[in-house]
């Protein structure tokens, strides 16, 4: 006897394209800011967003930006949007925003990792390496936040 049962589609994930959305990059103080010796202070914020652009098919970004600091000067500003289209099929709903949400952003972040470290070289400092990010624990905090949010909610009501 066969089995009459349609079996779930297997779960697909390809990488249709990896891209640089959005870049810039600002030095306010240069050239002066060569000639001083400085101590910065980085300080970098990471986000991470998606988008449904066709059937299966989903744009990822990864927003980074880091400001570097020497007292109240910015010596530089990167800021840099890594985007990918993604394929995704078969993937169940409650699993999807995990895809979304920490595989897509864990493939793009070395994208966006080496295009902060050549655009600084290119703005003549030395490079700025960007230390590997835990998305998983980003994700969990942002579900965690969320939840928050809709207790809070339903304490108004």
């Amino acid at each position: 006897m066969t089995d009459q049962t349609a079996a779930a589609p297997s779960p697909q994930f390809h990488i249709r394209r990896i891209y640089v959305k959005d870049m810039s990059f600002e030095s306010p103080k240069a050239p002066q800011v060569f000639e001083t010796e400085t101590q910065p202070q980085i300080d970098m914020q990471l986000g991470a967003g998606a988008t449904l652009v066709s059937e299966n098919m989903h744009e990822v970004v990864v927003n980074v930006t880091a400001t570097v600091r020497s007292g109240e000067e910015t010596v530089f500003l990167v800021e840099v949007q890594q985007a990918g289209l993604f394929h995704i099929e078969g993937v169940a709903a409650e699993q999807m925003g995990w895809v979304l949400g920490v595989t897509c952003p864990n493939v793009l972040f070395p994208y966006a990792r080496q295009v902060v470290s050549d655009v600084t070289v290119a703005g003549g400092f030395p490079p700025l390496l960007l230390s590997p990010v835990n998305f998983e624990a980003l994700y969990q905090q942002h579900l965690q936040r969320e939840q928050g949010s809709q207790s809070a909610a339903e304490v108004k009501h």
